[in-house]
Formats: structure tokens, C-alpha cells, sequence
């Protein structure tokens, strides 16, 4: 049988028939790669950066807190005024060193002149304050003084009560023959003996009481008031009881109408009876 009768599937590629067998089986060669022989002959580099690019990223960009740059103005400034001054006292020193004879002497007069003026405007400024502290002390006494005026004027305008030494005079008239004249001169001999406060039964006695007489009594400044009549005076026991006693003083007045009279000094007398403030209705005061 020939060769063009054999099966097929059995024949086999002429060409591969040629090459020998571990040519056919052998895989091919990749080609090297330029470098690669010393990239692997070279140890791997660090995977982080370097400390020299740490310290440039830790410089750049600069990182100022608010703190910092406040005190990189204030040492700025501080050095820039150094600058100037240490500058000016050199301009300063060599100006003076070149200046003439006369000129030194000039400048040596006004310097003088102006530490006088100085000494005067401070001369000034001390007299001005010794007169501050002096009108000072008298304001806080004009303002004690006039709280005690007030006080004083109140005793006398019978506005507040009042106590102190005094005496006590009751006049008890049994007959009745005690007038509204007699009491008015009792209260007059009593403010001439220096009496600072008078109440009479109950009824304040100041500058513009009034005296009358009315059925079974007296009227004080339009109050009735009836026997005994009892005054109550702050002053001077010494002064104010002798006033009473003279020849022919109220005493003496008194006892030849029949009325006993008895006067008994004290360390305390209260005068409590009171009268209303009054408003003037024009007046004002010229201060306002």
C-alpha cells in the first residue's frame, strides 16, 4: 500500500519531524532589561523620607501661633527704638562736639532755663493741691457745720425734739389770776437766760408763739392749756434759775397773784412736743 493510503491522524507535521525534541519543548528566552542587573545587585531604598526632607517640611511653610508673633512685634519694636535712640545720641554727642564755646554756653542756659520752669510749674502744681486738700477739709467742715446748723435751726424752729440740762418750772395758779401777759414774760426772761428749747404743757414755744388769754386759761399759739402750767427748759440750770429769781423778777411776779411757783433743776430734760414745718409760699431759697 502507498503513503497516500494511510490513515489520517496518523501522519505528522514534516516540519516538526525536523527539529528534535528538546527544541520543541524548550520555552523562549525573554530578553533582558536594561539596568536590571544592578537594580538587583542594589539593596531596596527606605520607604519613608530622609531626615533632611523631614526638616524642610518641619521649616516650610512656617507655622507662627498668635503668641509668637506678637512677641516677634514687640522684640521688632524694642530693637527698632534702641536703633533710634543709640543713632540720636550719636548725632547728639557729635553735634555737641563740634559745637563752638558759645554755643555750649547757650545751650547750657536754656537747659537751665527749662529745669526753672520746670520747678516752678511743679511749685505750681503742689500749691494747687495743698488748696484742693485745704478746700477740701473745708467742704467736709462747711458740711458738718451746716448739718449742725440744721440741727440747731430745727431745735429753734421746735421741728425736732431736743433733750439736755435744764430746769423744770411749774406755776400753779388756784385763784386763777395768772395771765397770758405773765407767762409771756416768763417765757422772755427764760430766753434771755439763754434758753435753747421751751415746752409748756405740752405745746412747743419758738420765735413766733403767741400768748392769750381765754376762758379758765391760757392759749398758746391757739392751744388751750389750764393751770398747772408746767415748762420745760434746756439750757444752763445755773443761768436760768437765778434769771427767774431777781427782785422783782417772775418769781416775785408770780407769788404776788397768789400762784406757788417751784423751779428744780435737772441733768435731762426732754423736749418731745413738736410743730409742723411750714412751706414758705413765695420764698425760695437763692442757692436753687
Amino acid at each position: 500500500m502507498s503513503s497516500n493510503d494511510e490513515t489520517p491522524g496518523t501522519s505528522e507535521n514534516p516540519l516538526r519531524e525536523e527539529l528534535p525534541e528538546e527544541v520543541r519543548t524548550k520555552a523562549p528566552e525573554a530578553a533582558p532589561v536594561p539596568g536590571a542587573e544592578r537594580a538587583e545587585q542594589e539593596p531596596a531604598g527606605p520607604a519613608g523620607p530622609t531626615g533632611r526632607q523631614r526638616l524642610v517640611n518641619g521649616l516650610w511653610p512656617p507655622r507662627v501661633s498668635r503668641a509668637q508673633l506678637i512677641v516677634a512685634l514687640l522684640l521688632f519694636g524694642l530693637g527698632f527704638g534702641l536703633a533710634v535712640q543709640v543713632a540720636s545720641n550719636s548725632d547728639s554727642d557729635g553735634a555737641l562736639r563740634g559745637a563752638r564755646q558759645e554755643d555750649l554756653v547757650r545751650i547750657l542756659d536754656e537747659l537751665d532755663d527749662r529745669t526753672q520752669r520746670l520747678e516752678e510749674e511743679k511749685q505750681g502744681l503742689e500749691d494747687q493741691r495743698t488748696e484742693l486738700e485745704n478746700s477740701s477739709d473745708q467742704a467736709e467742715e462747711a458740711r458738718k457745720q451746716t448739718v449742725e446748723k440744721e440741727k440747731q435751726l430745727g431745735i429753734l424752729a421746735g421741728t425736732v425734739a431736743a433733750q439736755g440740762p435744764g430746769i423744770t418750772l411749774t406755776i400753779d395758779d388756784g385763784k386763777g389770776t395768772v395771765e397770758a401777759d405773765m407767762l409771756l414774760d416768763a417765757v422772755q426772761e427764760l430766753r434771755a437766760a439763754g434758753a435753747e428749747a421751751i415746752q409748756v404743757n405740752g405745746v412747743r414755744i419758738v420765735a413766733g408763739t403767741y400768748l392769750t388769754d381765754v376762758s379758765g386759761g391760757v392759749a398758746v399759739d391757739g392751744n388751750k392749756i389750764s393751770s398747772p402750767y408746767r415748762f420745760k427748759v434746756i439750757g444752763k440750770p445755773q443761768d436760768l434759775e437765778p434769771a427767774l429769781n431777781i427782785p422783782g423778777g417772775v418769781v416775785q411776779t408770780l407769788e404776788k397773784e397768789q400762784a406757788t411757783v417751784t423751779v428744780e433743776r435737772s441733768d435731762k430734760i426732754v423736749v418731745d412736743a413738736l410743730r409742723p414745718a411750714e412751706q414758705p409760699d413765695y420764698a425760695r431759697s437763692s442757692s436753687q
